[in-house]
């Protein structure tokens, strides 16, 4: 059976596991953003940020479902753009994400079947399948979107992670009363 979600049907097993989410672990290159880092002359590195990923975080976050941050790279727009949204664990230049992953179960007092995951490469695997729902972004590396239990209909940096929160609210029940902020 299917579920009608804003963005087309889902699957009642994606649909159920996001029922119980109550910490969703966000990478943030290829998701957050597009994945392309803009460097200028000076060494001064740019990213784009869509704010309607910010206003699904804030919403989200209003509803009872924290938001934390595994990334690879380290950056100080990384640090300004997830404080701004009031996310409280930011975990940079991170090699194994497993380690801030397991830290974050504890932090959070919750089960893997509790937490979604969503990334777009191949570092991002190993968490991915440790979660109770592990998804890709549309434009991720196809080995990725092939082992994600589901793969977003926007890519990375375009309102992927809008996608899974509005998902999230939806199945929990929170989509109507859950409000963010184009932050």
């Amino acid at each position: 059976m299917m579920h009608e979600g804003l963005y087309g049907p889902i699957d009642d097993a994606i649909w159920n596991k996001a029922k119980g989410i109550k910490l969703l672990i966000c990478d943030v290159d290829g998701v957050f953003s597009d994945g392309r880092i803009y460097l200028g002359n000076q060494g001064e590195e740019l990213k784009a940020f869509h704010t309607r990923d910010g206003y699904g975080v804030k919403a989200l976050q209003g509803a009872g479902v924290a938001v934390a941050v595994i990334t690879g790279r380290k950056s100080q727009i990384v640090e300004n753009r997830m404080t701004a949204l009031g996310v409280a664990h930011i975990y940079q230049g991170v090699d194994n994400k497993f380690v801030p992953y397991e830290e974050l179960l504890d932090l959070y007092g919750v089960k893997a079947a509790e937490v979604a995951y969503i990334g777009d490469d191949m570092v991002d695997l190993p968490v991915m399948k440790a979660v109770g729902l592990g998804v890709c972004v549309a434009d991720g590396h196809p080995y990725v979107r092939r082992h994600a239990d589901m793969v977003t209909t926007l890519p990375g940096g375009h309102g992927a992670l809008r996608e899974l929160a509005d998902l999230l609210l939806m199945s929990q029940g929170k989509f109507d009363s859950a409000h963010g902020m184009s932050v």
